[in-house]
């Protein structure tokens, strides 16, 4: 793996950093010297206290690792509050948000709510981090309508929301070699240690190691036998299980309420098709330290987000077969267009240039085609729902 040039963390994080590679190499040693990527990301992102999502350091902004979209305007929010006028009417006035982050989402749609007049009942948060809960409580302390949950309910009837939510669940990595397709896992290096650039104190590497792979990882890759050989990806099994989760919740919101509902997940990604292009030998995995992205997972452990892109075909199917319905697929631009972004911002007069050009810059950022606008893309899955005209215009559903 490539030296990476990197800022320095702080010692404390440094510290917990350690602490948190000393135990994930314990669980490498407990499980007879390897362990699943899968698990080894779970541990890095979600360890109690330790990982990244779930430890006190600041993730998102300017000061944190990487800027999502409701951080960069509330346009983002508003508008996603300006579709729920229109789905609400076919469904229950209840939204639950997965991946609230710092809270800004939901603070921004219920903002929008309270100017348009848009009656949110319930606005339930499932959030397993206690640092971001406590941010988010701080952010929405004005909004009573917010409830916390811990786990997602067996029933839920209404609007679901994830922005960035897919990308950060653990994934499986594959390779096809000349002895056919490995699964790639976490072990500790033979050579023994190395001294970090951040300090001198000398710590086991984490490499990763091959291992026979199981069929059933490689129904999500199509074609799968006529991919070159050392190509590796990603396979979702967290994702989808996710995926299936939601449908069955929603399901069971429409028995008991005979009432439609939603799932809106936008994330960068690609439909299965393109995702294992050949071309794509490398796979998506990526990490983003203090605003810089690189290729190393084993980077800091706690201190640095890992992702992959998301097979939205995969998505759509699990969906599918929990028998929801495939409503929308688009791009994050042609969403955010046809949901009404450029009608919030004109509410800001363009002579108020300090109020007015953030703003404008921000939804530049968010639709243009060279930004998000085509990298991220919008599903929908739900039961009971239509989606508004304008959506249908640039569905892709065609594509997955």
């Amino acid at each position: 793996m490539q030296k990476l040039s990197l800022p320095l963390p702080a010692p404390d994080a440094l510290a917990a950093s350690q602490a948190l590679q000393q135990r994930i190499i314990d669980e490498i040693h407990q499980h007879q010297g390897w362990i699943p990527f899968s698990r080894y990301m779970e541990l890095a992102l979600y360890a109690p206290d330790l990982g990244y999502y779930s430890g006190g350091a600041t993730k998102l902004g300017k000061d944190g690792d990487f800027t999502t979209a409701p951080e960069m305007s509330p346009l983002f929010g508003a508008t996603l509050a300006n579709l729920s006028a229109s789905l609400f009417s076919q469904t229950t006035s209840q939204v639950m948000e997965f991946g609230a982050g710092t809270g800004k989402l939901a603070r921004d749609f219920l903002t929008e709510c309270q100017l348009s007049g848009i009656a949110v009942d319930r606005y339930f948060i499932v959030e397993l981090s206690g640092e971001l809960r406590a941010r988010q409580e701080a952010l929405l302390k004005d909004f009573p309508q917010v409830v916390w949950l811990q786990e997602m309910p067996a029933s839920f009837s209404g609007l679901v929301i994830g922005n960035e939510v897919l990308d950060a669940m653990p994934v499986d990595l594959v390779m096809k070699t000349e002895l056919g397709w490995r699964e790639l896992g976490v072990a500790v290096s033979r050579e023994g240690v190395e001294t970090t650039e951040s300090n001198d104190v000398d710590v086991p590497r984490l490499v990763y190691r091959e291992r026979p792979c199981d069929d059933s990882k490689l129904a999500q890759i199509p074609d799968a036998e006529t991919l070159p050989q050392a190509y590796m990806t990603e396979v979702h099994a967290v994702a989808t299980g996710f995926m299936h989760s939601v449908a069955r919740m929603l399901k069971a919101g429409q028995q008991e309420t005979g009432r439609g509902s939603a799932a809106i997940l936008i994330d960068y990604g690609f439909p299965a098709g393109e995702y294992y292009h050949p071309q794509r030998n490398e796979g998506t995995l990526m990490c983003h330290y203090r605003h810089h992205a690189h290729p190393d997972p084993f980077y800091l452990p706690g201190l640095q987000d890992i992702t992959a892109h998301v097979d939205f075909t995969a998505m759509a199917k699990a969906a599918l077969a929990e028998g929801l319905e495939l409503l929308s697929y688009t791009s994050q631009a042609a969403f955010l267009l046809e949901s009404g972004i450029a009608e919030l911002l004109a509410r800001q007069s363009a002579e108020h240039v300090l109020q007015y050009l953030p703003q404008a810059n921000a939804l530049q950022k968010l639709v243009s085609p060279a930004e998000m606008g085509e990298l991220f893309k919008v599903i929908v899955v739900g039961n009971g729902i239509d989606m508004p005209e304008g959506l249908l215009r640039h569905d892709r559903c065609h594509r997955l």
